[in-house]
């Protein structure tokens, strides 16, 4: 007991030390309370630096909303996509060792990656994925439906990702692009890139409590529980959600005490203390525009907002006349804003305990208007009143709305026959099963029931405790089977990518044991119009179906008499059981028709 009470008064220490008063700050921490008050926020902590100085940093509300542990200057938060600026920087460090260039190929680092066409596989450099000007749109769907701990695995799905604009034609952001990066320090190191992360950047910068994992997250003393907030404007606990291999995009966990050491980094042009972390050339380089991420004039609403460029890892815009440098991150449960001000030698880093929240955006305005010295803006009053409108538009469009589904049209098939597994190969793999006579399946281990939505298109409703979420019924992701021309259901396909088609799943049937006894029944010569077909079992106990001149078939078996072509799409064939239960003929069903075959009687001697 004594050991804990010395450590907690060690980090009140810590915490007090770096919360002192600076004039500038003068009635901040009231607008701070005002942000958590309107934004329903559980908790969250900043840091401001300036130069080579902590000069503020708190937590405010709470790190465990329902134990009531309040957040900390120390307190670990997800910080999401904020760790994108770290992994680039490996890449920095790499170009500085003459071990890359930026204009290299990928390729060049991890042989086996493949891109969807040859175009960018021949035009696609390193950086352009630090930049996102690859063409390709997120993709998110197939990371995070479909997560893998293995980085190359998820490699091997960009294959089969399909661009929605040509090489450097526009800026799109895209994780994978980071999961690439990520890969090519760990082929040039040796070293895994969490490995990197923490050799070259925490311990340098003393970023003790930071860590690259879920796993070190839930080991660890004071770090925050996510949150969000519920359909009634509620808080409800989110559960962690481990980003696995995808790491290099944004998994780091850190306190803003910490990050303070990487800010100062950044606007100390790489230098902490006396130690050169970063090339200076990288980091001007970093910060500087490399692609264009929107065009236009400034907002009547924000005409002090100005410009919205990339750098490398970086968003680049001009905020009241003073020139940002910023990135925000977003994970189940957590959100951060991490934000330089190179011109001023000003840092502003804030991490949030809720899902998807305004908290880092609005804290971080609110000390740059007192560090920069500009006029002032009422953030939290200013959000409270745009939530107020968007509120009553949403419950005025809610009462308005309509479902736009077809009424009284039902599926063309019986429920047995969208059964199977279906697999995109850029995505991965799901199962659709019939239970309690309903339709359901499961993705990244969370259960889904497949509520009919019209014709052969379904709704994905989420199933949490054994119960269906019915409030999403018209506004979940839709699921629209398709069918073959000999009319089986052969793709469902989801609409989870919104820059291209809905992404295709291929289905497979489900398929049944037969054992050798029954497939005896089915052996034999069978005679078509005068042809001969044969019917045989091989050594791996499969039915094969051989007629002249083709190649042998074999067949899966897919319910009682049942069986698909192993090879031929569209084509399967049925045993027809006579009266006394013999199988005499067999129906072919393909795409130009259905033909019957009758059983050769043999002649006796």
């Amino acid at each position: 007991m004594k050991n804990r009470i010395c450590i907690i008064a060690l980090t009140l220490i810590s915490t007090l030390v770096f919360s002192q008063t600076d004039k500038r700050l003068k009635g901040i921490e009231k607008q701070f309370n005002a942000v958590l008050e309107s934004t329903k926020a559980p908790g969250f902590a900043v840091a401001i630096v300036e130069g080579d100085k902590i000069i503020y940093s708190k937590g405010f509300g709470y790190a465990d909303y329902e134990n009531k542990i309040p957040a900390d200057a120390n307190t670990l938060f997800a910080i999401g996509s904020s760790s994108k600026a770290f992994t680039s920087a490996l890449l920095g460090l790499h170009r500085a060792d003459d071990q890359l260039s930026f204009d290299d190929r990928p390729q060049m680092y991890i042989p086996e990656l493949e891109f969807y066409n040859t175009e960018m596989n021949n035009r696609i450099t390193i950086k352009d994925l630090m930049r996102h000007s690859t063409g390709l749109p997120r993709h998110d769907g197939s990371w995070y439906f479909f997560p893998s701990h293995n980085k190359d695995s998820l490699v091997k799905k960009l294959k089969y990702h399909e661009p929605f604009a040509g090489v450097r034609e526009q800026w799109h952001y895209n994780n994978f692009c980071f999961l690439l990066q990520g890969v090519i320090t760990e082929r040039i190191t040796g070293q895994t890139w969490e490995e990197n992360i923490v050799t070259k950047f925490f311990k340098p910068l003393g970023m003790d409590r930071s860590n690259t994992t879920i796993a070190e997250m839930k080991s660890s003393a004071n770090a925050a529980i996510g949150y969000e907030l519920d359909k009634d404007r509620n808080i409800s606990k989110m559960d962690y959600y481990d980003i696995a291999g995808m790491s290099p995009a944004g998994s780091i966990n850190s306190s803003v005490n910490d990050m303070s050491q990487w800010l100062m980094t950044w606007i100390n042009n790489g230098k902490y203390k006396e130690n050169q972390i970063l090339p200076e050339t990288y980091v001007k380089e970093a910060m500087s525009s490399q692609m264009i991420v929107s065009a236009g004039f400034p907002s009547k609403e924000l005409p002090d907002v100005q410009f919205a460029n990339y750098g490398y890892g970086w968003f680049l815009h001009a905020y009241k006349g003073h020139y940002m440098v910023e990135h925000g991150g977003n994970i189940n449960g957590f959100s951060a804003s991490v934000a330089l001000y190179p011109s001023d030698s000003l840092g502003i880093v804030v991490l949030a305990n809720q899902n998807g929240s305004q908290v880092p955006r609005l804290i971080r305005n609110i000390a740059a208007d007192h560090m920069l010295k500009v006029k002032k803006t009422e953030w939290a009053k200013k959000y409270k009143e745009d939530l107020q409108k968007a509120l009553k538009m949403q419950e005025e469009a809610k009462e308005e709305m309509e479902t736009s589904n077809v009424k009284n049209t039902k599926p063309s098939h019986t429920q047995i026959d969208y059964t199977g597994t279906y697999e995109h190969k850029g995505y991965g793999t799901f199962e659709i099963e019939i239970e309690n006579d309903s339709l359901f399946t499961a993705i990244n281990d969370k259960k889904i029931f497949l509520n009919h939505f019209h014709y052969d298109t379904f709704e994905m409703l989420d199933v949490e405790n054994g119960k269906v979420d019915t409030t999403e019924i018209g506004n979940a992701i839709k699921l629209h089977f398709s069918t073959n021309i000999a009319g089986d259901i052969d793709y469902a396909r989801i609409d989870i990518e919104n820059l291209v088609d809905p992404i295709a799943f291929k289905r497979t049937p489900n398929t049944i044991d037969v054992d050798s006894k029954t497939l005896e029944q089915y052996v034999g010569d069978f005679d078509l119009m005068g042809t001969e077909i044969k019917a045989y079992i091989k050594e791996d106990n499969v039915l094969y179906v051989f007629i002249k001149g083709q190649p042998e078939y074999a067949l899966i078996p897919t319910a009682t008499h049942k069986f698909n072509f192993k090879t031929l799409e569209g084509f399967k064939i049925e045993f027809i059981e006579d009266e006394d239960k013999h199988i005499n003929e067999v129906k072919f069903i393909q795409p130009n028709g259905i033909f019957v075959a009758k059983r050769k009687i043999k002649e006796e001697d």
